[in-house]
């Protein structure tokens, strides 16, 4: 048996989720930038999957994989569990 279909957010609901994924990049982001690098929302799928960029020092370091799954993806799933996701480019 297929599994279902996951639901699709709404335009509206991709708004406001937008804005508490920026709120929680903010609690985050004093650190990244401490290492001469940031993290940037680049877009929140109608699936829920939360697409974000390191940029600066974090782009070439070899710990922003874990940057990313410990910092960034977890706090993210933590402050908007809504998100089924979250990937980096």
């Amino acid at each position: 048996m297929p599994l279902p279909e996951p639901r699709k957010f709404t335009p509206e609901e991709i708004a406001r989720l937008k804005e508490r994924v920026e709120s929680a990049l903010e609690k985050i982001r004093p650190a990244i930038q401490m290492d001469g690098g940031d993290a940037e929302l680049i877009d929140l799928t109608p699936e829920g999957v939360v697409v974000v960029q390191l940029r600066g020092h974090c782009e070439t370091c070899s710990l922003s994989p874990m940057t990313m799954k410990l910092g960034v993806e977890r706090l993210i799933m933590e402050d908007v569990p809504e998100i089924r996701a979250v990937e980096s480019v």
